[in-house]
């Protein structure tokens, strides 16, 4: 719930947005619950009234919807947007919103408080290119979590790092596994120590699968056990 208290801000930096004459791109994501990504018909009815009825909106494969809004006005459609119980982001080049399974063994289980703890402290964070994080609450990884950039997966009471998955191209890899048996009270550290070296060392704009297989596992792993 975003308290009336605390100035509403947002966070699109000229890196992390397109820019469409007058209009910018802004990421629009459901909260991570159980069930998955889930917009009641009220959300939706209010989405498109929030942004405008001439607003593009675009559903990614991440999970997210990319909506096309007038730059003047985007920081009311995001508080508005946010009254509603959706979460605004970047988008662009940035870390996406976590990118979660449908918690099918339940929240405690599964560990959704620990799934929204992660977003909180990932989503938005500029990045040298666009990067994917993926969470899965068991072994059965139904949100696919090996395919993406950076992967999380809780088995039994704890959690597994994976890294490196690229879905596109003719080339594809499946994430390879850095660090295992991880506590939830790592997790954030650890995943954040990731980005932000991925951040300071990438190349350009070097795709992050193309950074882990350049910097290695090892130096990767070097990172995440200091944390």
């Amino acid at each position: 719930m975003v308290s009336n208290e605390v100035p509403l801000q947002l966070i699109l930096l000229q890196s992390e947005v397109d820019i469409l004459g007058d209009k910018t791109k802004i990421a629009i994501s459901a909260p991570i619950q159980v069930g998955g990504s889930l917009f009641t018909s009220e959300q939706l009815s209010q989405i498109g009234t929030i942004v405008g009825a001439d607003a593009k909106i675009e559903m990614t494969t991440f999970k997210q919807l990319y909506a096309e809004v007038p730059i003047e006005r985007r920081d009311a459609i995001k508080e508005g947007l946010e009254l509603q119980g959706l979460e605004v982001y970047p988008a662009g080049f940035a870390t996406k919103s976590l990118i979660a399974c449908n918690f099918c063994k339940g929240a405690e289980e599964a560990s959704l408080s620990a799934a929204k703890t992660l977003n909180k402290a990932i989503a938005g964070i500029e990045t040298p290119m666009p990067l994917k994080v993926g969470y899965a609450g068991c072994a059965l990884g139904t949100s696919e979590p090996l395919l993406k950039d950076i992967a999380v997966v809780k088995m039994r009471d704890t959690f597994d790092i994976y890294v490196g998955g690229e879905p596109k191209g003719i080339k594809t890899a499946i994430a390879k596994q850095l660090l295992t048996g991880l506590t939830e009270e790592r997790l954030v550290p650890v995943v954040t120590a990731i980005i932000d070296f991925y951040k300071t060392h990438a190349k350009g704009k070097e795709k992050f699968s193309k950074f882990v297989n350049r910097v290695t596992l090892e130096q990767l792993q070097q990172v995440a056990n200091k944390h």
